[in-house]
């Protein structure tokens, strides 16, 4: 269970829509250190934040959590003592950890992740049809109005629905932003008038290709609700593509040539440069073990 000081992190995280994953012991095996109960966050740089074990397991839990992350599923990953390959099965992740001196831990990886923000333009009802349907879809719809807010890192989604009004700068805002989808609602022939105004002003002919006018799916719309639908079909068709992940996490992995421990690779994470090459570690430990004999691990290599 979270302290009273990890749970108001957690709140202000959340506030301020910044992804994490809770960990949570939930068995834990002597003589490990941990015991049922211990928690941490684990934020989307790898950052951990509480305690759940020592630094072997928590490269195990920053790994997996991560990777929570990036799929949105909640994950149980058992941590064992000793080597080899470790079953797996749909929820759970066995890991088998040569550094731990013995017990065992199962950690339970919940990934907290803010709904999709969907920037909206426009007191219309085409943009509030947005909003309202938005909700049902699990997204988060905001207004956006004289450029607040702008569109940031993680934002899925800018509409203009304005009838003319703003709609340029709020288009070159969502294009420079490179939000996954931009889309302007306007008829063939205007949106194209407005495209070629961007086109004028400077725009990137790469960028100007992502914007979708007329926005939506077409389903032949013609009502506020169904053109709303149309546009929101076409957004959850962009949030579900395999090039979406919910967050974008470090991307980066190393196998520790001690150990052989899969490890995420950070600022923090133990590393030493050998003939021209940059390794990483589970822990000091297996750094210092390295260094005193390198060559006994060059075929881990």
């Amino acid at each position: 269970m979270m302290g009273t000081e990890l749970t108001r992190r957690a709140q202000a995280l959340a506030a301020e829509r910044k992804p994490f994953a809770t960990a949570t012991v939930v068995r834990a095996q002597r003589p490990t250190s941990v015991h049922a109960g211990d928690a941490a966050l684990v934020l989307a740089d790898g950052t951990i934040e509480g305690f759940v074990g020592g630094v072997c397991a928590e490269q195990s839990v920053r790994l997996h959590a991560l990777r929570a992350l990036e799929t949105g599923e909640a994950l149980l990953l058992r941590i064992l003592p000793g080597d080899g390959e470790a079953p797996a099965s749909e929820g759970a992740v066995t890991v088998q950890n040569p550094c731990l001196s013995g017990g065992a831990m199962e950690i339970f990886l919940e990934p907290c992740v803010p709904a999709p923000r969907v920037l909206v333009v426009g007191a219309t009802p085409v943009a509030a049809a947005l909003a309202r349907l938005g909700r049902e879809v699990g997204l988060e719809v905001a207004a956006m109005s004289d450029g607040d807010p702008e569109p940031a890192d993680g934002d899925l989604a800018l509409v203009v629905a304005s009838h003319g009004r703003d709609e340029l700068g709020a288009l070159r805002a969502g294009l420079e932003a490179r939000l996954p989808y931009v889309g302007l609602v306007a008829s063939r022939a205007r949106g194209e008038a407005v495209v070629a105004e961007l086109r004028a002003a400077g725009m990137p002919e790469d960028r100007l290709r992502a914007v979708d006018t007329p926005a939506g799916i077409d389903i032949g719309a013609v009502t506020a609700q169904e053109i709303a639908l149309a546009i929101l079909a076409r957004i959850v068709a962009v949030r579900r593509s395999d090039d979406a992940a919910p967050v974008r996490v470090p991307a980066a992995t190393a196998v520790d040539p001690v150990c052989g421990m899969e490890v995420a690779v950070g600022r923090d994470t133990p590393h030493v440069e050998h003939e021209g090459r940059l390794l990483h570690f589970c822990c000091d430990g297996c750094r210092t073990t390295f260094e005193q004999d390198p060559a006994r691990f060059a075929a881990a290599r």
